[in-house]
């Protein structure tokens, strides 16, 4: 059941949802011919129509790639109201971003209500509390107010609270320290220790995981799908002129811009991306076809799962199914993702993912 009591807007938020655990039919069946989701990784420029198209095409993704959205629009309403000393979440994200699809995933199939921010692009403003520029970002409150960076550091924290009440959340978040690391590229950027580790006691580690190997499975396909998968989004669905203009074609509908600043996003934003992927296609060392990593990464996916279960966490998804599914849910509604459902053997398994997260 869902609140009738209307809640208010953060002060100087964007556009507000609330989100419980009604969700809407399954998206990639609803979609529209020709309409396509898209964004890609990085930052802005510094100033006018520059910063405008470089926000645009490289701030809505994070830090990877391009993110792209599931084909649903969350619906602004109530979430049910949680218990007193529950938790109470709210998530500021990009709704094109992987990796916020991986939380909202996570927190839709755990039946969490949550609070969607979406924050611009370009600005940012809705962050500007926080020292850490990216998103997603979750604030959670179970009896004082805590932020929460990094998707998978999300996901570990907030499932180790929900298993074992013997720590405080915040406790629990000192688990999964900051460290500062250098890319490749030279640029400084914070890692995150244990973020694949669930931090519980031997009973509660027995309960969840009854045999090593299982959380041994997890973890790695969870740092699997952070360190490769998410890679092949951005080559694949900017592949040609044509996926890169249908891509940015939903950040014009959607985003808060004019009509003239607009059409220079989409047309400028477009071209600038389609370039940018071939340049993330050298960086992570994929072929000429760009469709051919992909369906190698998701058949061996599948292959991991099995045929002997429904999905790698048995009856039930673990870790690892919330995060592979929240990633490619991202593409629903572009070519890539149709080429994909054709191409590998990846749908039985994602209709069951769509079902139970639905649910």
């Amino acid at each position: 059941p869902l609140s009738a009591r209307p809640q208010p807007k953060m002060a100087g938020a964007g556009r507000v949802w609330r989100v419980g655990a009604l969700l809407l039919p399954p998206a990639w069946r609803l979609r529209a011919p020709g309409r396509a989701f898209g964004a890609a990784a990085g930052r802005g420029g510094s100033n006018g129509s520059g910063r405008l198209v470089l926000g645009a095409a490289f701030a809505l993704g994070g830090s990877v790639g391009l993110c792209l959205a599931a084909r649903q629009r969350l619906r602004e309403h109530s979430a049910a109201e949680l218990p007193a000393g529950s938790l109470q979440l709210t998530l500021y994200q990009y709704k094109t971003c992987p990796f916020c699809s991986k939380v909202r995933t996570f927190l839709d199939y755990h039946g969490l209500p949550y609070e969607i921010v979406e924050v611009n692009p370009i600005m940012r403003k809705e962050i500007k509390f926080s020292s850490y520029r990216k998103v997603p970002i979750l604030l959670a409150n179970a009896g004082s107010p805590l932020q929460l960076n990094d998707s998978s550091v999300i996901i570990s924290a907030i499932k180790t609270y929900l298993i074992s009440r013997r720590n405080s959340l915040e406790e629990i978040v000192s688990f999964y320290p900051p460290v500062k690391t250098m890319t490749e590229q030279g640029k400084e950027v914070l890692e995150y220790e244990n973020k694949y580790w669930l931090m519980l006691d031997e009973k509660e580690t027995k309960r969840v995981y009854p045999v090593k190997e299982v959380r041994v499975e997890e973890m790695k396909w969870r740092k699997w799908a952070d360190d490769w998968l998410v890679h092949l989004i951005s080559p694949n669905v900017y592949r040609t002129p044509k996926e890169a203009l249908a891509s940015f074609d939903y950040i014009v509908r959607e985003g808060k811009f004019g009509t003239l600043e607009g059409l220079f996003a989409k047309y400028v934003g477009a071209v600038a991306m389609f370039f940018v992927s071939k340049r993330l296609k050298k960086r992570h060392r994929l072929r000429d076809d760009v469709r051919e990593d992909l369906y190698e990464a998701v058949n061996e996916w599948v292959k991991a799962v099995g045929k002997n279960r429904l999905f790698m966490g048995g009856n039930q998804p673990n870790l690892a199914d919330l995060a592979v599914y929240g990633v490619l849910r991202v593409m629903e509604g572009l070519e890539a993702f149709d080429d994909m459902m054709v191409h590998t053997n990846i749908q039985p398994w994602y209709q069951r993912m769509e079902e139970v997260v639905q649910k």
